[in-house]
């Protein structure tokens, strides 16, 4: 294997980055844990404080912090920091355009599902560092325990959509359709939203690692 192939399966308790790109770029990085690997798909640990890394402009303001139309500019850079949501679990299901993520509470318990809507993931390994790579589609769902639903994010979805060339989001309604076939599985309660992982606790020996790792923003593969 050459580094940089696509790779079948992670260890779990492996250490790998998470990554969404943007047009070839890297938009966001996540340390986070492999908690399990297998025919269903790819499952990841990321705890509070984890070493991360976000794109900003020249201003050093991130995406979501101004107009689209501000955003597009040529100059970007990557700004490495903490991550400061809750500690989350993501299930990247084998092939799927989305993801499904686990959000707790401030004390620790399950919250709610989020289910992000990207093209599928593509693994790489280049030996000392791995990861994911996927393109996130900005659109997403909030699904609540008692399986009510809603649409997050639609205004930002359909702002973006207006700029054609500087946009990654090329099919809205495939978008729209893959959320509408998710959001039937968990009003039916199936799996994942059917009570799979909502009790998870890492082991303790795994930590937080200090900061992302060597090669953390290698080309991505997507």
């Amino acid at each position: 294997m050459r580094p940089g192939d696509p790779v079948d399966r992670f260890a779990p308790g492996r250490l790998i980055v998470h990554r969404n790109v943007r047009l070839g770029r890297i938009g966001w990085a996540r340390s986070a844990r492999v908690v399990l690997d297998d025919e269903r798909g790819l499952l990841l640990w990321i705890a509070r404080d984890s070493p991360v890394a976000h794109e900003v402009n020249a201003a050093g303001l991130t995406m979501r912090a101004l107009p689209f139309a501000d955003w597009i500019t040529p100059t970007y850079r990557l700004a490495e920091g903490r991550w400061n949501g809750p500690p989350l679990l993501k299930f990247l299901p084998t092939g799927a355009a989305h993801s499904v993520w686990w959000f707790r509470d401030e004390r620790g318990r399950f919250a709610n599902w989020y289910v992000n809507l990207e093209e599928p993931a593509v693994r790489w390994d280049d030996g000392p560092v791995a990861g994911v790579d996927m393109v996130d589609q900005d659109l997403d769902v909030v699904v609540r325990p008692d399986l009510s639903w809603e649409w997050k994010d639609e205004d930002e979805f359909a702002e973006r959509l207006a700029f054609g060339d500087d946009y990654w989001v090329t099919d809205e309604k495939a978008v729209r359709a893959e959320g509408e076939r998710v959001i039937a599985l968990a009003e039916a309660g199936a799996f994942p939203f059917d009570g799979t992982w909502c009790d998870f606790a890492p082991p303790t020996e795994w930590g937080v690692p200090d900061e992302l790792p060597p090669g953390w923003d290698r080309p991505p593969v997507r």
